[in-house]
């Protein structure tokens, strides 16, 4: 009994270690990012364009369909349980204004950052593991190149472009599943729907979506990146690295989200 309990307490003390230097290796490679994001700022002409459409395009365009039917049916599920909940106190006029709000300030920037963890945080990951095992980023420090300017800001300033328009999509794709509801199961006329939709969407509103978006970007992309970077020199390494870029991704976006909507219920 006391043996196990000496090997419950090692292995709760290792995860703490563990999770420690975890959050300390995101720290450090944050620091390098933004370093390096400055550096492209200051000199636009050095950053490769041309990696940094291909991304936008698979990141990007490659993902509309998926985001979009994600978002529908949200919006469809939002809106049904919230007229099954609304009707019974007769304000079934509320269900959009329910529906815009928790789409554009919550759940469309949440999902479509889940997704994209799944997508391309799981690809850059991979692709950078890839390049770690055939000893390509060691050749190219070797001459001399910046491996975070060379592959992480493409994909970072990808990301940071697309998925704000991806939330975007998602948004509209949920108020229009929003809308079915709304006009087949409560009989609400269209224009009266799309007047609820408009009265309730406000800059506060737009913005706060908008800004999440930008940061789950940048985490998505960076903890992509990070996790590639980490990966050891053999082939099971790049799977691993792929999988825990994904759960580090969805619990860094989690937490992400979760103080951003503290800051902004603080500051209306």
């Amino acid at each position: 009994m006391v043996q196990k309990k000496e090997q419950y307490f090692f292995k709760v003390g290792c995860c703490a270690c563990d999770f420690g230097h975890d959050c300390l290796s995101v720290f450090k490679f944050a620091k390098e990012v933004v370093s390096a994001s400055f550096y492209a700022i200051r000199h636009p002409f050095k950053v490769r364009w041309r990696e940094t459409f291909y991304y936008m395009d698979s990141c990007g365009s490659d993902a509309v369909p998926i985001v979009a039917v994600v978002g529908f049916l949200m919006g469809l599920v939002l809106a049904l349980q919230g007229a099954i909940q609304l009707n019974r106190f007769g304000a079934k006029g509320m269900v959009m204004k329910l529906v815009t709000i928790a789409l554009l300030k919550e759940l469309g920037p949440l999902l479509t950052a889940i997704v994209a963890t799944g997508r391309a945080g799981s690809a850059f990951a991979a692709e950078i593991g890839t390049m770690k095992v055939t000893e390509e980023i060691d050749a190219m420090v070797t001459m001399g190149f910046d491996k975070n300017r060379f592959l992480v800001i493409p994909k970072l300033l990808a990301m940071m472009i697309v998925l704000p328009i991806l939330t975007l999509i998602g948004d509209l794709a949920g108020l229009f599943g929003g809308t079915i509801i709304a006009y087949f199961e409560l009989g609400i006329s269209i224009p009266m729907t799309f007047n609820t939709v408009f009265e309730s969407i406000n800059f506060s509103i737009f913005m706060e979506g908008l800004i999440k978006s930008f940061v789950f970007a940048f985490l998505i992309a960076g903890i992509g990146c990070m996790r590639g970077f980490q990966t050891k020199n053999d082939a099971q390494s790049v799977g691993r690295s792929t999988t825990s870029a994904v759960v580090s991704g969805i619990f860094l976006v989690a937490v992400a989200d979760t103080i951003l909507t503290i800051i902004f219920s603080l500051m209306h």
